[in-house]
């Protein structure tokens, strides 16, 4: 999650069209589709909502995909919070 929160918005939303196209043409694997929730949640902490294939939820397993963004998002915030105390 850390390489896409990273990405210019550009660039993020090119990465989620360019993994759209590739599902739609069959090339990809369903690991894939986990990177096209990461993309999604870092395009909605940024205000944007991008849409997920119609075939999303029977993929991806919602619950773990949930669970590894927030535990990327507490390691930002107690990295956030750890470069505070020290005055960074």
């Amino acid at each position: 999650m850390d390489f896409y929160e990273k990405l210019p918005t550009d660039m993020l939303i090119a990465f989620y069209q360019e993994i759209l196209d590739n599902i739609e043409r069959g090339i990809l694997s369903k690991n894939m589709y986990y990177e096209l929730g990461l993309i999604i949640s870092v395009a909605s902490i940024r205000g944007i909502t991008l849409g997920k294939p119609c075939d999303f939820k029977p993929v991806v397993n919602q619950t773990l995909l949930d669970e590894y963004i927030q535990h990327g998002q507490d390691y930002h915030e107690l990295k956030d919070s750890s470069l505070a105390s020290c005055g960074l």
